[in-house]
């Protein structure tokens, strides 16, 4: 009776996998492939539209910046996490939402590196231009901003590890831009969080043991924030390691939270 019971068990958990997987295949094929290319360089995105899209309306604009395991060529590994979030939720919250992906040799943020250490050691300068794939970004989403059917006082960012370091970065360099923004198990410098903390609303996550990006990463910006004025979302998962994000896109409320978001129109 056991062995049948186990064999059951391990059968449903493989068709529940499979089909997983292919709900998973099917709401990426939901983004186009898409290209942004400047002179020499390309910066290859995928975009999700909503659904009935009509040019004549204005929708939000989401920008999500992968992690540094999702960095390549192929336009398709930075889908991995997140993705499926914003086509499940496209009929309560149509929007843009564009996932660009960084090449393999780059990162979103500029930061000083120590991989012998762990959780890694992570310093980030604040008087360094952005790097290559941060600025095509950055180039890709002011040329978004300029079409018609983008609402520009609903645009948000979020990310994930690397990408949640971009995400931080990225408020730095354009602490004006965003209603809203989150990010998971990131890092960044807490001093740049003076240009944003009073403007831009904030959900912070981090899992507690995270052993590849400390938690305090997550805590020292919070305290920045908190330091000039902001009032960031902050949980900080005490079972969770590195995959945070997990636990995080399952919030029900984060995206109702960061669409109840906007900017006064200009």
């Amino acid at each position: 009776m056991k062995t049948l019971i186990t064999y059951q068990k391990i059968l449903f958990c493989t068709i529940f996998l499979f089909y997983s997987s292919m709900v998973c295949a099917q709401h990426q094929k939901s983004y186009s492939f898409e290209h942004y290319v400047v002179e020499n360089d390309t910066l290859n995105y995928r975009m999700l539209l909503p659904n009935n899209f009509d040019a004549s309306k204005q929708y939000p604009l989401v920008l999500f910046l992968h992690g540094a395991g999702e960095r390549g060529s192929d336009n398709e590994k930075q889908l991995v996490h997140g993705s499926n979030l914003f086509v499940e939720s496209r009929a309560s919250f149509p929007a843009i939402v564009i996932f660009p992906q960084c090449p393999q040799n780059d990162y979103w943020a500029n930061a000083t590196i120590d991989r012998t250490t762990k959780p890694i050691s992570l310093n980030f300068p604040l008087d360094m231009e952005p790097t290559k794939s941060l600025q095509m970004v950055m180039d890709l989403m002011d040329t978004q901003l300029s079409k018609s059917y983008v609402n520009k006082s609903q645009v948000y960012v979020g990310g994930l590890s690397m990408g949640g370091m971009g995400t931080f970065e990225m408020l730095y360099r354009k602490p004006e831009l965003f209603a809203a923004a989150f990010t998971i198990c990131g890092a960044g410098n807490p001093e740049a969080t003076k240009k944003y903390a009073q403007t831009t609303p904030m959900w912070i996550f981090h899992g507690a043991n995270d052993d590849v990006v400390n938690p305090q990463a997550s805590i020292d910006m919070v305290s920045g924030i908190l330091k000039y004025g902001g009032k960031p979302n902050f949980i900080l998962y005490a079972k969770d390691n590195h995959n945070s994000w997990d636990s995080a896109f399952a919030e029900p409320e984060l995206l109702t939270w960061l669409f109840s978001n906007s900017k006064p129109k200009q």
